[in-house]
């Protein structure tokens, strides 16, 4: 049965024909009425075109904008996902694929990188795509002035320019063998250029559908793009993709029939929703996390005694078994999922130990600390419940824990990276680079505990350019150490993305994991039976 599942996903797509499904499951082994009955129940979920899908992410707020540099949070990823595309995309198997970019290649010393750009692809307002738009798209994130949240990522770029109008030249200043998978994150989704600059705001895009109306926090509504270049992407007529924060009004919606799907479903009403015949759960293995940060430059948490006091005051597999109800893994103060492929198996899981917790707080020169730690629901579903766990086992290490309970709006801009001490989610990243070089170098626009490690810092970069397998694990070892033993993140799970959808919608039979809703790709990805 395993041999044909890449067949019956070819018939499922409409990329093969009855004749050529009927030869493969013959060559395999299979008898002629079997794969008749077969071929019948993939050709039934092959995707159909048509209809209004109504999705429900969370994370959005009023203060959003469809400005690539500041996206942030599941439901902007999930609205750029529908309207636009980047040069590269990650698929639900972790591989890279073109989008734009129909192929790259690199020099040897992996600095300067080639990417040759697809012919007659169209923006919405009809504006061709040639390498001025990629280049103007690019350099949105470089320089001082900008605002991206990945301009760390774009310090490596020392050039961007076009080798005539289908080709677009990167210069690095170290090399990076991972940079093409870099392009794939939603921050570098292509805009058009236009007379006054960028159209970064309007929501132009070459993706599957086109903007109708935005309000921030709110909705996003667009329609079909009838000039969409992918084949076998963009089924639906039209899509509404709201923001709702809060749980049991998402699954309420989703039960009634006002949605046919939702992400980041809580872990606490999973089973409930499964109970309904007209919804099924869609569960993957992930690399999002739960974390609680700190602010390595504020008091005190500028002292890794009190630090590692925090980290050994978390009961981790508590967290997973009441809060994400066994739908997780425990983590261990780092950002590399034990999914992927750098993941250091090898370094000590760190245990709820008051003991230890005590004497680094004597490290420290503390008998006993008190902290507040801020969090809200309508970030993360059980943040609260986190917080409120930690506040119990961080008792028995002398912590008393103090939870501010903030609102959802206004938490990107208010709370997170400005509170000493806060709950955040986290998305994955397809490589461990990525997400060290978003979350944890120096300058990194989302730095969120402020960290500075020399050694860190310097080990990145080279892990960056290795082209040794075996010693490129050796390095993000050290990384993955270093991050647990001195950053300013208690990673205490990585949660399983848990979403559902109506039965009335169909997937691909393999999701992606690097964010919820398919990766942010449902709109372009689903279809309705």
């Amino acid at each position: 049965m395993a041999n044909l599942r890449p067949l019956i996903e070819q018939v499922r797509q409409g990329r093969i024909d009855r004749r050529t499904f009927l030869a493969g499951a013959s060559a395999l082994g299979l008898s002629l009425p079997a794969a008749t009955t077969m071929l019948g129940s993939a050709a039934a979920a092959a995707p159909k075109a048509g209809g209004h899908f109504r999705v429900a992410a969370t994370g959005g707020s009023a203060s959003d904008t469809l400005n690539p540099e500041t996206l942030i949070a599941l439901h902007a990823f999930t609205v750029s996902g529908a309207l636009r595309n980047n040069l590269t995309e990650v698929m639900p198997d972790g591989s890279l694929a073109g989008e734009l970019a129909e192929s790259w290649e690199a020099t040897p010393d992996a600095k300067t990188w080639r990417f040759k750009l697809r012919k007659d692809i169209t923006f919405h307002n009809g504006k061709s795509l040639d390498a001025d738009d990629v280049i103007g798209s690019i350099n949105l994130h470089r320089g001082e002035q900008t605002n991206s949240a990945v301009k760390a990522l774009t310090e490596q770029v020392v050039d961007v320019r076009a080798d005539g109008k289908d080709v677009v030249v990167m210069a690095l200043e170290n090399p990076n063998a991972d940079w093409p998978y870099l392009l794939a994150d939603f921050h570098f989704a292509i805009v058009p250029k236009g007379a006054e600059g960028m159209d970064t705001d309007s929501g132009q895009g070459t993706g599957a559908y086109v903007l109708e109306r935005f309000e921030p926090g709110v909705t996003a509504e667009a329609r079909k793009n009838p000039n969409y270049w992918k084949a076998g992407r963009g089924h639906f007529e039209s899509t509404e993709i709201l923001n709702i924060g809060d749980a049991a009004a998402r699954n309420a919606a989703l039960l009634s029939g006002d949605l046919e799907a939702i992400g980041r479903l809580d872990t606490k009403t999973v089973s409930r929703l499964a109970q309904s015949d007209d919804v099924h759960l869609l569960e993957v293995t992930g690399t999002s996390q739960v974390t609680m940060l700190m602010l390595t430059d504020t008091p005190p948490f500028d002292d890794v005694n009190v630090r590692l006091a925090l980290k050994y005051s978390v009961d981790r597999a508590e967290i997973v078994q009441k809060v994400l109800s066994g739908h997780g893994q425990i983590g261990n103060d780092h950002p590399i999922a034990p999914v992927q492929r750098f993941y250091a198996a090898d370094i000590p899981q760190r245990e709820y130990d008051p003991d230890k917790a005590r004497f680094h707080l004597k490290q420290a020169g503390l008998e006993n600390l008190k902290v507040s730690l801020s969090a809200s629901d309508g970030i993360l579903d059980g943040s609260l419940a986190v917080a409120q766990l930690f506040r119990e086992s961080a008792k028995k290490a002398g912590i008393d824990v103090e939870i501010v309970r903030e609102p959802a709006d206004g938490y990107w801009s208010n709370v997170w990276n400005k509170k000493p001490f806060c709950v955040s989610p986290w998305g994955g990243r397809p490589t461990a680079d990525w997400i060290f070089s978003i979350q944890y170098a120096r300058d990194a626009a989302w730095n969120d505990t402020n960290w500075d490690n020399e050694q860190f810092n310097k080990v990145l970069v080279e892990a960056r350019g290795e082209l040794d397998e075996e010693r490129r694990r050796e390095m993000y070892r050290e990384l993955q150490l270093l991050v647990n033993e001195d950053g300013g993140a208690i990673v205490p799970a990585f949660n399983n993305l848990v979403d559902a959808a109506s039965t009335k919608v169909q997937t691909p039979e393999k999701l992606g994991w690097n964010f919820s809703l398919d990766g942010a790709r449902c709109v372009e990805r689903w279809w309705f039976a």
